[in-house]
């Protein structure tokens, strides 16, 4: 730690370095308390459930899943595709064929079983909530033909009802806005701790073809944000963009 190399800590480490440094009785409890709390809101270190499928995921996808499952908001920008957390699993299958045509079709199921998984978070916990700006083109690309986007679209719809899912589209006729320059991103926002009232700070995700950026920088984190309010001010609203989806998934279907 003198170093600045990251460690792993213990309780029971943290509990001697306390008594070490002196420390009365009450602050050690109030600082192993914080100490437990921050550890719990982190995540298991060793990686959750997902770990299991390390083997058909990328590099950077345990970080992105521990800050996906320690986060109570998630708010994504997304000009090209449907983010994970909502694709079905023909709309899955259909890009992992194209990114990987070669992938064994063993490898492309657990990849499949993998988002099932992730979207029970979605589905179940009403205290996570997902914000999610959709340039209209991610809704024109006929990603697996049209049967497949019929049924993808039908899916948009239905789950943008649930009451802590919000889906927005920016329409092809809107002037140029900062979006199309920021590109897509994915902005994870953590709960207040409970006992001491400590927050972490928001993480910026940014993925690339070969690999992923994670922001943490305060400033960049404020430019994120003002992205995300201007875009706001031209996508259509929840009840504008259900209709277009709606629509669109008729046009699919005829």
């Amino acid at each position: 730690m003198e170093d600045g190399i990251p460690v792993k800590v213990s309780g029971v480490q943290v509990k001697e370095l306390l008594r070490c440094y002196g420390a009365e009785p009450e602050t050690a409890d109030q600082a192993l308390a914080l100490f437990e709390e921050v550890k719990a809101a982190k995540g298991d270190p060793r990686g959750g459930w997902w770990r299991a499928y390390k083997d058909v995921t990328s590099s950077h996808f345990d970080h992105y899943m521990n800050l996906e499952e320690a986060c109570t908001r998630l708010t994504t920008f997304q000009m090209t595709l449907l983010p994970g957390l909502l694709q079905t699993p023909a709309y899955r299958r259909s890009m992992i064929l194209v990114k990987e045509p070669g992938r064994s079709a063993l490898d492309v199921e657990r990849e499949i079983e993998l988002g099932i998984r992730r979207r029970v978070r979605l589905l179940e916990d009403h205290e996570f909530e997902m914000n999610v700006f959709l340039s209209e083109a991610v809704l024109r690309h006929r990603v697996g033909g049209p049967a497949v986007m019929a049924e993808q679209l039908g899916h948009l719809a239905d789950i943008g009802q649930s009451p802590n899912v919000s889906i927005r589209v920016v329409p092809r006729e809107a002037d140029g806005y900062i979006g199309l320059v920021v590109g897509q991103f994915t902005l994870f926002e953590f709960p207040v701790l409970r006992h001491s009232g400590l927050q972490e700070p928001p993480v910026v995700f940014v993925e690339v073809f070969t690999g992923a950026l994670f922001f943490e920088d305060s400033e960049m984190i404020q430019t994120y944000r003002t992205a995300v309010a201007d875009i706001a001010e031209v996508a259509l609203d929840e009840g504008d963009t259900r209709q277009m989806v709606l629509d669109l998934a008729k046009e699919y279907s005829a």
